[in-house]
Protein backbone atom coordinates (compact mmCIF):
# COMPACT_ATOMS: atom_id res chain seq x y z
CA UNK A 1 0.00 0.00 0.00
CA UNK A 2 1.11 3.56 -0.76
CA UNK A 3 0.37 6.67 1.29
CA UNK A 4 -0.28 10.30 0.38
CA UNK A 5 -0.56 13.44 2.47
CA UNK A 6 -3.13 15.78 0.89
CA UNK A 7 -4.24 19.37 1.43
CA UNK A 8 -7.07 21.42 -0.05
CA UNK A 9 -5.43 24.52 1.47
CA UNK A 10 -8.43 25.50 3.55
CA UNK A 11 -7.97 29.06 4.79
CA UNK A 12 -10.45 29.28 7.64
CA UNK A 13 -10.19 30.08 11.34
CA UNK A 14 -8.52 27.34 13.37
CA UNK A 15 -11.39 25.16 14.66
CA UNK A 16 -9.98 25.24 18.20
CA UNK A 17 -8.41 28.70 18.62
CA UNK A 18 -10.61 30.62 16.16
CA UNK A 19 -7.53 32.36 14.73
CA UNK A 20 -7.07 32.54 10.97
CA UNK A 21 -3.47 32.71 9.81
CA UNK A 22 -2.35 35.31 7.27
CA UNK A 23 -2.47 34.00 3.71
CA UNK A 24 1.32 33.97 3.35
CA UNK A 25 1.69 31.97 6.58
CA UNK A 26 -0.90 29.46 5.38
CA UNK A 27 1.03 28.87 2.15
CA UNK A 28 4.26 28.54 4.13
CA UNK A 29 2.54 25.91 6.28
CA UNK A 30 1.59 23.92 3.16
CA UNK A 31 5.21 23.94 1.95
CA UNK A 32 6.47 22.90 5.40
CA UNK A 33 3.98 20.04 5.47
CA UNK A 34 5.14 18.84 2.05
CA UNK A 35 8.75 18.82 3.28
CA UNK A 36 7.64 16.97 6.41
CA UNK A 37 5.80 14.37 4.31
CA UNK A 38 8.94 13.66 2.30
CA UNK A 39 11.09 13.59 5.43
CA UNK A 40 8.79 11.07 7.12
CA UNK A 41 8.58 8.77 4.09
CA UNK A 42 5.16 9.44 2.56
CA UNK A 43 4.90 8.27 -1.04
CA UNK A 44 3.07 11.33 -2.37
CA UNK A 45 1.86 14.83 -1.56
CA UNK A 46 -1.34 16.19 -3.05
CA UNK A 47 -2.72 19.72 -3.50
CA UNK A 48 -6.39 20.23 -4.26
CA UNK A 49 -7.96 22.77 -6.60
CA UNK A 50 -10.87 24.92 -5.49
CA UNK A 51 -11.92 28.36 -6.68
CA UNK A 52 -14.06 29.53 -3.77
CA UNK A 53 -13.84 30.34 -0.09
CA UNK A 54 -12.62 29.11 2.35
CA UNK A 55 -9.96 27.61 0.02
CA UNK A 56 -6.85 29.26 -1.42
CA UNK A 57 -5.93 26.30 -3.63
CA UNK A 58 -6.81 27.95 -6.95
CA UNK A 59 -3.35 27.35 -8.48
CA UNK A 60 -2.02 23.83 -7.80
CA UNK A 61 0.62 23.99 -10.61
CA UNK A 62 2.29 26.94 -8.90
CA UNK A 63 2.22 25.38 -5.43
CA UNK A 64 3.41 21.99 -6.68
CA UNK A 65 6.20 23.58 -8.71
CA UNK A 66 7.51 25.27 -5.57
CA UNK A 67 7.32 21.96 -3.71
CA UNK A 68 9.07 20.21 -6.60
CA UNK A 69 12.04 22.57 -6.29
CA UNK A 70 12.40 21.78 -2.58
CA UNK A 71 11.96 18.00 -2.69
CA UNK A 72 13.56 15.14 -4.60
CA UNK A 73 11.65 11.90 -4.03
CA UNK A 74 8.01 12.35 -3.13
CA UNK A 75 5.46 12.09 -5.97
CA UNK A 76 3.28 15.14 -6.56
CA UNK A 77 -0.49 14.82 -6.99
CA UNK A 78 -3.31 17.16 -7.93
CA UNK A 79 -6.36 16.48 -5.80
CA UNK A 80 -8.24 17.24 -7.96
CA UNK A 81 -7.57 19.11 -11.20
CA UNK A 82 -11.02 20.58 -11.98
CA UNK A 83 -11.11 19.93 -15.70
CA UNK A 84 -14.76 20.97 -16.04
CA UNK A 85 -13.64 24.55 -15.28
CA UNK A 86 -10.40 24.69 -17.25
CA UNK A 87 -9.24 25.04 -20.81
CA UNK A 88 -7.60 21.62 -21.32
CA UNK A 89 -4.94 23.09 -23.61
CA UNK A 90 -3.80 25.59 -20.97
CA UNK A 91 -3.99 22.94 -18.24
CA UNK A 92 -1.86 20.62 -20.36
CA UNK A 93 0.81 23.30 -20.79
CA UNK A 94 0.98 23.95 -17.06
CA UNK A 95 1.21 20.30 -16.07
CA UNK A 96 3.60 19.23 -18.83
CA UNK A 97 5.92 22.00 -17.63
CA UNK A 98 5.52 20.90 -14.02
CA UNK A 99 6.30 17.30 -14.98
CA UNK A 100 9.70 18.44 -16.27
CA UNK A 101 10.39 20.71 -13.31
CA UNK A 102 9.67 17.87 -10.89
CA UNK A 103 11.82 15.31 -12.70
CA UNK A 104 8.83 13.20 -13.75
CA UNK A 105 7.11 13.00 -10.35
CA UNK A 106 3.68 14.36 -11.33
CA UNK A 107 0.41 12.39 -11.13
CA UNK A 108 -2.95 13.96 -11.89
CA UNK A 109 -6.25 13.28 -10.17
CA UNK A 110 -8.90 14.88 -12.37
CA UNK A 111 -12.56 15.61 -11.72
CA UNK A 112 -15.35 18.07 -12.30
CA UNK A 113 -14.95 19.72 -8.89
CA UNK A 114 -17.68 20.86 -6.49
CA UNK A 115 -19.18 24.15 -5.45
CA UNK A 116 -21.69 26.60 -6.92
CA UNK A 117 -19.44 29.64 -6.49
CA UNK A 118 -16.66 28.27 -8.65
CA UNK A 119 -19.12 27.11 -11.31
CA UNK A 120 -20.48 30.67 -11.48
CA UNK A 121 -16.95 32.08 -11.63
CA UNK A 122 -16.20 30.03 -14.73
CA UNK A 123 -19.72 30.13 -16.22
CA UNK A 124 -20.23 26.38 -15.88
CA UNK A 125 -23.74 25.05 -15.23
CA UNK A 126 -24.94 21.98 -13.39
CA UNK A 127 -26.40 20.82 -16.71
CA UNK A 128 -23.14 20.96 -18.69
CA UNK A 129 -20.50 20.27 -16.01
CA UNK A 130 -20.26 16.54 -16.73
CA UNK A 131 -20.03 17.06 -20.48
CA UNK A 132 -17.33 19.67 -19.93
CA UNK A 133 -15.41 17.31 -17.66
CA UNK A 134 -15.51 14.42 -20.14
CA UNK A 135 -14.70 16.62 -23.15
CA UNK A 136 -11.81 18.33 -21.37
CA UNK A 137 -10.37 15.02 -20.24
CA UNK A 138 -10.61 13.44 -23.68
CA UNK A 139 -8.92 16.44 -25.31
CA UNK A 140 -6.35 16.59 -22.51
CA UNK A 141 -5.62 12.90 -23.07
CA UNK A 142 -5.22 13.37 -26.81
CA UNK A 143 -2.75 16.22 -26.34
CA UNK A 144 -0.63 14.09 -23.97
CA UNK A 145 -0.37 11.34 -26.57
CA UNK A 146 -0.34 13.04 -29.98
CA UNK A 147 2.10 15.48 -31.53
CA UNK A 148 -0.70 17.13 -33.54
CA UNK A 149 -4.35 17.34 -32.55
CA UNK A 150 -7.39 18.18 -34.63
CA UNK A 151 -10.65 18.45 -32.70
CA UNK A 152 -13.93 20.34 -32.71
CA UNK A 153 -14.86 20.51 -29.03
CA UNK A 154 -18.09 22.06 -27.84
CA UNK A 155 -16.69 24.13 -24.98
CA UNK A 156 -13.52 25.64 -26.45
CA UNK A 157 -12.34 26.79 -29.91
CA UNK A 158 -11.54 24.22 -32.58
CA UNK A 159 -8.03 22.78 -32.88
CA UNK A 160 -6.54 22.09 -36.32
CA UNK A 161 -3.24 20.23 -36.44
CA UNK A 162 -2.45 21.93 -33.15
CA UNK A 163 0.96 21.37 -31.58
CA UNK A 164 1.13 22.03 -27.85
CA UNK A 165 4.42 22.33 -26.04
CA UNK A 166 6.30 21.17 -24.09
CA UNK A 167 5.78 17.45 -24.39
CA UNK A 168 5.61 15.92 -20.88
CA UNK A 169 8.66 14.17 -19.48
CA UNK A 170 6.59 11.10 -18.63
CA UNK A 171 5.00 9.37 -21.60
CA UNK A 172 2.26 9.72 -20.58
CA UNK A 173 1.60 11.14 -17.14
CA UNK A 174 -0.64 8.85 -15.09
CA UNK A 175 -4.15 10.22 -14.64
CA UNK A 176 -6.48 9.16 -11.80
CA UNK A 177 -10.16 10.10 -11.69
CA UNK A 178 -11.56 11.59 -8.51
CA UNK A 179 -15.01 10.31 -7.57
CA UNK A 180 -17.30 11.44 -4.78
CA UNK A 181 -20.95 10.87 -5.67
CA UNK A 182 -21.43 10.22 -9.37
CA UNK A 183 -21.33 7.30 -11.75
CA UNK A 184 -20.24 9.60 -14.59
CA UNK A 185 -16.71 10.02 -13.25
CA UNK A 186 -16.48 6.32 -12.42
CA UNK A 187 -17.55 5.34 -15.92
CA UNK A 188 -15.07 7.76 -17.51
CA UNK A 189 -12.21 6.22 -15.52
CA UNK A 190 -13.25 2.67 -16.38
CA UNK A 191 -13.71 3.45 -20.07
CA UNK A 192 -10.11 4.60 -20.45
CA UNK A 193 -8.58 2.05 -18.06
CA UNK A 194 -7.50 4.73 -15.59
CA UNK A 195 -7.18 4.37 -11.81
CA UNK A 196 -9.91 5.72 -9.51
CA UNK A 197 -9.55 7.84 -6.37
CA UNK A 198 -12.55 7.83 -4.04
CA UNK A 199 -13.10 11.08 -2.15
CA UNK A 200 -14.80 9.25 0.69
CA UNK A 201 -14.64 12.05 3.25
CA UNK A 202 -18.22 13.23 3.78
CA UNK A 203 -20.50 10.20 4.29
CA UNK A 204 -20.32 6.68 5.72
CA UNK A 205 -18.64 4.02 3.62
CA UNK A 206 -21.64 2.54 1.79
CA UNK A 207 -22.19 4.99 -1.12
CA UNK A 208 -18.47 5.09 -1.89
CA UNK A 209 -18.19 1.31 -1.81
CA UNK A 210 -21.12 1.09 -4.24
CA UNK A 211 -19.38 3.47 -6.68
CA UNK A 212 -16.19 1.43 -6.51
CA UNK A 213 -18.12 -1.78 -7.21
CA UNK A 214 -19.68 -0.02 -10.20
CA UNK A 215 -16.20 1.03 -11.36
CA UNK A 216 -15.02 -2.57 -11.25
CA UNK A 217 -18.07 -3.71 -13.22
CA UNK A 218 -17.58 -1.03 -15.88
CA UNK A 219 -13.85 -1.77 -16.04
CA UNK A 220 -14.60 -5.35 -17.09
CA UNK A 221 -17.43 -4.18 -19.37
CA UNK A 222 -14.87 -2.13 -21.32
CA UNK A 223 -12.64 -5.18 -21.67
CA UNK A 224 -9.83 -4.32 -19.26
CA UNK A 225 -7.95 -6.91 -17.20
CA UNK A 226 -9.25 -6.83 -13.59
CA UNK A 227 -5.67 -7.28 -12.39
CA UNK A 228 -4.91 -3.77 -13.64
CA UNK A 229 -7.39 -1.98 -11.35
CA UNK A 230 -6.01 0.57 -8.90
CA UNK A 231 -8.18 2.38 -6.35
CA UNK A 232 -7.22 5.12 -3.93
CA UNK A 233 -9.27 6.30 -0.95
CA UNK A 234 -9.30 9.35 1.29
CA UNK A 235 -9.83 9.89 4.99
CA UNK A 236 -12.11 12.39 6.73
CA UNK A 237 -9.56 13.05 9.46
CA UNK A 238 -6.46 11.54 11.05
CA UNK A 239 -4.91 11.52 14.50
CA UNK A 240 -2.98 8.68 16.10
CA UNK A 241 -1.63 8.38 19.62
CA UNK A 242 -0.21 5.46 21.57
CA UNK A 243 -3.47 5.03 23.50
CA UNK A 244 -6.92 5.38 21.98
CA UNK A 245 -8.15 7.47 24.93
CA UNK A 246 -5.33 9.95 24.33
CA UNK A 247 -6.20 10.20 20.64
CA UNK A 248 -9.90 10.77 21.31
CA UNK A 249 -9.22 13.39 23.97
CA UNK A 250 -6.83 15.32 21.71
CA UNK A 251 -9.15 15.21 18.69
CA UNK A 252 -12.38 16.12 20.50
CA UNK A 253 -11.79 19.92 20.45
CA UNK A 254 -10.98 19.67 16.73
CA UNK A 255 -14.20 17.80 15.97
CA UNK A 256 -16.33 20.13 18.10
CA UNK A 257 -14.79 23.17 16.39
CA UNK A 258 -15.47 21.71 12.95
CA UNK A 259 -19.03 20.88 13.98
CA UNK A 260 -19.62 24.46 15.13
CA UNK A 261 -18.17 25.79 11.85
CA UNK A 262 -20.54 23.60 9.81
CA UNK A 263 -23.51 24.86 11.81
CA UNK A 264 -22.47 28.50 11.29
CA UNK A 265 -22.46 27.82 7.55
CA UNK A 266 -25.98 26.39 7.80
CA UNK A 267 -24.84 22.85 7.00
CA UNK A 268 -26.43 19.77 8.52
CA UNK A 269 -23.67 17.61 10.00
CA UNK A 270 -23.56 13.99 8.85
CA UNK A 271 -21.85 12.89 12.08
CA UNK A 272 -23.15 14.67 15.17
CA UNK A 273 -20.82 13.16 17.76
CA UNK A 274 -17.12 12.37 17.77
CA UNK A 275 -17.88 8.76 18.64
CA UNK A 276 -20.11 8.41 15.56
CA UNK A 277 -17.48 10.17 13.43
CA UNK A 278 -14.78 7.74 14.56
CA UNK A 279 -17.02 4.71 14.08
CA UNK A 280 -18.78 5.38 10.76
CA UNK A 281 -16.74 7.95 8.84
CA UNK A 282 -13.46 7.29 7.06
CA UNK A 283 -11.58 9.18 9.79
CA UNK A 284 -8.61 7.34 11.30
CA UNK A 285 -8.51 8.36 14.96
CA UNK A 286 -7.18 6.12 17.69
CA UNK A 287 -4.24 3.90 18.52
CA UNK A 288 -2.04 2.48 15.73
CA UNK A 289 -3.71 -0.94 16.05
CA UNK A 290 -7.20 0.56 15.85
CA UNK A 291 -6.26 2.49 12.72
CA UNK A 292 -4.71 -0.57 11.08
CA UNK A 293 -7.88 -2.56 11.76
CA UNK A 294 -10.11 0.20 10.36
CA UNK A 295 -8.06 0.49 7.16
CA UNK A 296 -8.44 -3.26 6.73
CA UNK A 297 -12.22 -2.98 7.17
CA UNK A 298 -12.33 -0.32 4.49
CA UNK A 299 -10.05 -2.36 2.26
CA UNK A 300 -12.53 -5.24 2.37
CA UNK A 301 -15.08 -2.93 0.73
CA UNK A 302 -12.82 -0.80 -1.49
CA UNK A 303 -9.88 -3.02 -2.39
CA UNK A 304 -7.79 0.14 -2.41
CA UNK A 305 -4.01 0.21 -2.67
CA UNK A 306 -3.45 3.94 -2.02
CA UNK A 307 -4.60 5.88 1.05
CA UNK A 308 -4.44 9.59 1.78
CA UNK A 309 -4.35 11.33 5.14
CA UNK A 310 -4.68 15.04 5.81
CA UNK A 311 -1.43 16.97 5.46
CA UNK A 312 -2.71 19.87 7.59
CA UNK A 313 -2.84 20.15 11.37
CA UNK A 314 -6.45 21.35 11.14
CA UNK A 315 -6.83 22.34 14.80
CA UNK A 316 -4.11 20.14 16.26
CA UNK A 317 -0.97 21.76 17.61
CA UNK A 318 2.14 21.60 15.45
CA UNK A 319 3.68 19.09 17.87
CA UNK A 320 0.56 16.89 17.86
CA UNK A 321 0.42 17.00 14.08
CA UNK A 322 4.05 16.08 13.54
CA UNK A 323 4.06 13.36 16.20
CA UNK A 324 0.90 11.84 14.78
CA UNK A 325 2.29 11.72 11.21
CA UNK A 326 5.57 10.28 12.54
CA UNK A 327 3.61 7.59 14.40
CA UNK A 328 1.78 6.77 11.19
CA UNK A 329 5.06 6.12 9.42
CA UNK A 330 6.71 4.24 12.30
CA UNK A 331 3.85 2.02 13.52
CA UNK A 332 0.99 2.05 10.98
CA UNK A 333 2.39 2.33 7.45
CA UNK A 334 4.91 -0.56 7.74
CA UNK A 335 2.13 -2.99 8.75
CA UNK A 336 -0.22 -1.83 5.99
CA UNK A 337 2.60 -1.94 3.43
CA UNK A 338 3.17 -5.60 4.31
CA UNK A 339 -0.47 -6.62 4.46
CA UNK A 340 -2.11 -4.68 1.59
CA UNK A 341 -0.71 -4.85 -1.97
CA UNK A 342 0.68 -1.88 -3.85
CA UNK A 343 -0.97 -0.56 -7.03
CA UNK A 344 -0.39 -2.79 -10.08
CA UNK A 345 2.16 -0.40 -11.62
CA UNK A 346 5.59 0.91 -10.62
CA UNK A 347 5.51 3.79 -8.15
CA UNK A 348 7.72 6.14 -10.08
CA UNK A 349 7.95 7.97 -13.37
CA UNK A 350 5.72 6.53 -16.07
CA UNK A 351 8.06 5.05 -18.73
CA UNK A 352 9.26 7.78 -21.03
CA UNK A 353 12.44 9.81 -21.07
CA UNK A 354 15.14 9.14 -18.47
CA UNK A 355 14.13 11.03 -15.35
CA UNK A 356 16.49 13.86 -14.34
CA UNK A 357 16.84 15.60 -11.02
CA UNK A 358 14.12 18.20 -10.37
CA UNK A 359 14.98 21.86 -10.69
CA UNK A 360 16.64 22.74 -7.42
CA UNK A 361 18.45 19.39 -7.36
CA UNK A 362 21.89 18.61 -8.74
CA UNK A 363 21.10 18.63 -12.45
CA UNK A 364 18.36 19.27 -14.97
CA UNK A 365 17.87 17.82 -18.43
CA UNK A 366 15.41 19.45 -20.80
CA UNK A 367 13.53 17.59 -23.47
Amino acid sequence: MKFLAVTLIVHAPDPVTGVRKPTNDRFREVIDNALLAEELGFDGFGVGERHERPFISSSPPVVLSHIAALTSRIRLFTAVTTLSLLDPVRAYEDYATLDHLSGGRLELIVGKGNGAAQRELFHVTTEDQWERNAESYELFRSIWRQDKVTAAPRFRPRLTEAQVWPRPLQQPIRVWHGSATSRESVDLAARYGDPLFSANVTNPIEPYAELIRHYRERWEHYGHDPAGIAVGAGTAGYYAARASQEAIAAYRPVFEGQLAFQKRLGLTPVFRTLEDFVERSSALIGSPQQIIEKVHRYHEQFGHSVLHVHADAGGLTDVQHRDSLALFQSDIAPVLRREIPDPPFPWGPVPGEPSPEPVGGHSFQSS
